[in-house]
């Protein structure tokens, strides 16, 4: 396998660390005096959630949380208190959460990472254990004992990440409690000794829809509250263990049966068998170095099907697990990273999705290395991939490199580069490579600013048009807020270890939103006024491409549900025909459009929650009507529905088409560590369905075993679907830590 330069570079300065003592940073001020006091305990706590112990008759916990939402700074309406704990090679957080009413606690979320927690009655955990007031690791459980972690970095959290760590809950009398254990192995810190680290706690109430805090958050912190981590308060007494050996081997073995009758060369039941393994060594305890060889993503889910009625590309987040840690350092110019991450029009310069895949099947991939972490003020990140060819799915032998670095400055901003290379590119035998700089700018409490300038070049092309920038000015505030935007991107800009939505536009873009509260009302929390106007150019200015022209009113209710009606007037010119959907094609020409939508979003605390929306408007000379719902249906915590529709009625002078897409994901919770789960979708447009059932079982931590069936059929046929692809798979999974 070909490593390039920039990752040989990379460890070469990183390895003398291995040897190297690390120092303990100074203690930053955060923006809480709050203090909490860690106590060494001989023996482990055993996780049950009852606080049996008698440590926690002898140490006086923490408490006073304080109402972020409704009531910023009133106390919390119920009682938390929390004690945090430490023995040789583990860290323990407890608490108790008190409620006068037990039996309306909201608890119907089990599922491993799941972003339906929060909605449950909830506590979420982050620790700075840097203390360099932006980056941190965060724990979530509710009253069902559920298991969620992520990776924060300057207030953008990071769900893909996960590590080895338990929690117990239980529910009493007096209202809920959960014991949680951490091994220090499962952390990134300076060095072993006394440290100082940044800690906070978030309580939600769900059932009262209060939100609460261990320090002072302001409400137009908004849900990112609890990743502000220079509001948090300051941890003492913990005190790490020697580094050990740091090593985590995590060896796979699968086996296979696949049919694709889609594929250049068809294949029926064709039975495949395959082995690897992925090693992480920690080269000092904050930075890390992974590597994988024969990477296999048996337990990849299917991508949700979406509706496109444009001529831009759709966006769909990364899934596989060796791609997903330290994904957060590689976000570029302020874009989000994660699974429920979605760049819009600004490019994002390294999409793993573009590693491994092709056509939408599987490519081999050999092998490869990761170099994450932090080193004094600079977070660094590279990878080298090295994939394999496979003729059925036109693609050679590549190359895939990304580097990124970015440096703290002032007391939460950061500066960064990047740089890519595919060789050879996409579109034959010469390399292409990318590369950028960025600043993100958090000015006072609600003030943020993100720039960047980024440059593609690709072997053999003209250098005009390949840059892209962009400028964005925001504040957020509860009451106002307001949004400045101006973006160009080449028409040859083409970051091929990117993601580009298009091409050749300069779009400028403002936005003004209201939101009083009104007082002492028992069913409106909140209004939102907000009105937006988008301008879209190509990018030497020559001819308009889109405007739009939008207003918002939203109400925001006591008990979590909301309910908003949006209107937009658009001109958008189509330069060239486009198939918007099979058998009918849209004309060249300029077009206007009017389009109401309204939606009801029922809050999780009900047993059938989600979203309700309805759409009708003007659309390419036509008309268009929409209709939707995705949502919840909460039988028990151990079983649930998820049933989500979106039906689309086209009436275009030039063909007249519906567009539905029906999926149910069937989710079956034996416990926390154990989830079958099955999947089922139609739609309508291209006229496929697609099912899966998968089996995710950790019966160890950081050790799984998935089986997963999935097939694809076509249905323009009368009868019974025909079959285009079918896989069962079986795959393993057993970590190893030194």
């Amino acid at each position: 396998m070909r490593i390039s330069v920039w990752l040989c570079v990379l460890l070469a300065l990183s390895a003398p660390a291995v040897a190297q003592t690390v120092p303990i940073p100074a203690p930053r001020k955060a923006g809480s005096d709050r203090v909490v006091t860690a106590t060494r305990i001989s023996r482990p706590i055993v996780l049950d959630g009852r606080f049996d112990e008698e440590i926690y008759r002898v140490v006086q916990p923490a408490g006073d949380f304080i109402q972020q939402d409704p009531k910023e700074g009133a106390p919390s309406s119920e009682p938390t208190e929390m004690w945090v704990f430490f023995d040789e090679d583990t860290l323990y957080i407890a608490a108790k959460c008190y409620d006068a009413n037990p039996g309306r606690l909201i608890s119907t979320e089990m599922r491993r990472d799941n972003g339906g927690v929060f909605n449950n009655d909830s506590i979420s955990i982050v620790i700075d254990t840097f203390h360099d007031l932006r980056n941190a690791f965060r724990f979530q459980t509710n009253a069902l004992g559920a298991i969620t972690d992520s990776l924060v970095a300057d207030q953008i959290n990071n769900d893909s990440w996960n590590t080895v760590w338990a929690t117990r809950s239980a529910v009493h009398e007096w209202g809920w409690g959960f014991e949680m254990a951490i091994p220090f192995k499962s952390l990134r810190y300076p060095g072993a000794g006394p440290q100082t680290w940044g800690f906070n706690m978030r309580r939600v109430i769900k059932h009262k829809n209060e939100i609460t805090h261990f320090t002072a958050m302001p409400r137009s912190f908004a849900l990112n509250a609890i990743y502000h981590m220079e509001q948090a308060a300051t941890l003492v007494g913990v005190e790490t263990p020697a580094q050990s050996l740091n090593l985590e081997f995590k060896p796979y073995a699968m086996s296979s049966l696949v049919t694709d009758r889609a594929s250049r060369v068809p294949v029926n039941n064709d039975g495949r068998g395959d082995a690897g393994f992925d090693v992480k060594y920690g080269l000092t305890r904050s930075l890390t170095l992974d590597t994988t060889f024969r990477t296999d993503f048996a337990q990849v889910e299917e991508d949700q099907q979406q509706v496109n009625l444009t001529r831009y590309s759709l966006f769909f987040p990364e899934k596989r697990e060796f791609f997903l840690e330290g994904q957060s350092i590689f976000a570029f110019g302020g874009v989000p990273v994660g699974n429920n991450a979605n760049p819009g029009e600004v490019p994002v310069m390294f999409f793993s999705r573009q590693i491994g895949l092709s056509r939408g099947q599987d490519v081999p991939v050999i092998g490869g290395a990761r170099l994450t972490g932090r080193a004094g003020r600079y977070l660094v990140g590279a990878v080298n991939i090295q994939t394999g060819d496979k003729p059925e799915a036109g693609a050679v032998s590549t190359n895939f490199t990304a580097v990124r670095v970015r440096r703290d400055v002032l007391r939460r901003s950061n500066i960064g580069v990047i740089a890519t290379r595919r060789g050879p590119s996409a579109g034959g035998a010469n390399d292409n490579y990318a590369y950028g700089a960025d600043a993100n700018l958090f000015l006072y409490r609600n003030v943020q600013a993100n720039l960047y300038y980024a440059r593609t070049d690709s072997t053999g092309m003209s250098s005009g048009g390949q840059d892209s920038y962009r400028g964005r000015f925001e504040f957020v505030g509860d009451r106002w807020g307001y949004i400045a935007e101006h973006l160009l991107i080449g028409d040859r800009f083409n970051p091929e270890v990117g993601f580009v939505r298009r091409r050749d536009f300069r779009r400028s873009f403002g936005g003004l939103r209201f939101s009083p509260r009104p007082r002492d009302s028992r069913r409106v929390r909140q209004y939102t006024y907000a009105a937006s106007a988008d301008y879209v150019t190509d990018a030497a200015v020559s001819f308009v491409q889109e405007k739009e022209l939008r207003g918002v009113f939203q109400t925001t209710y006591q008990n979590s549900d909301s309910w908003n009606v949006e209107y937009t007037s658009v001109y958008e010119l189509i330069p060239a025909a486009f198939v918007i959907n099979p058998g009918t094609t849209v004309p060249r020409g300029g077009y206007t459009a009017q389009n109401v939508r309204t939606q009801y979003t029922l809050g999780q605390q009900r047993k059938v929650s989600g979203r309700l929306s309805t759409a009708y408007g003007t659309f390419y000379d036509g008309h268009k009507a929409e209709a939707g719902y995705a949502g919840r249906v909460a039988v028990r915590p151990q079983f649930a529905l998820e049933p989500a529709i979106a039906l689309n009625w086209v009436r275009l002078p030039y063909g007249d088409f519906s567009a539905p897409v029906v999926s149910t994901r069937i989710i079956v919770t034996p416990n926390t560590r154990t989830m079958l789960t099955s999947f089922i979708q139609y739609n309508g447009g291209s006229r496929q369905l697609g099912s899966s059932v998968r089996l995710r079982w950790e019966y160890r931590p950081g050790s799984e075993l998935f089986v997963v069936y999935s097939d694809g059929r076509d249905t323009t046929r009368t009868g019974f679907p025909d079959l285009m692809n079918r896989s069962l798979a079986l795959k393993v999974t057993r970590l190893l830590r030194f």
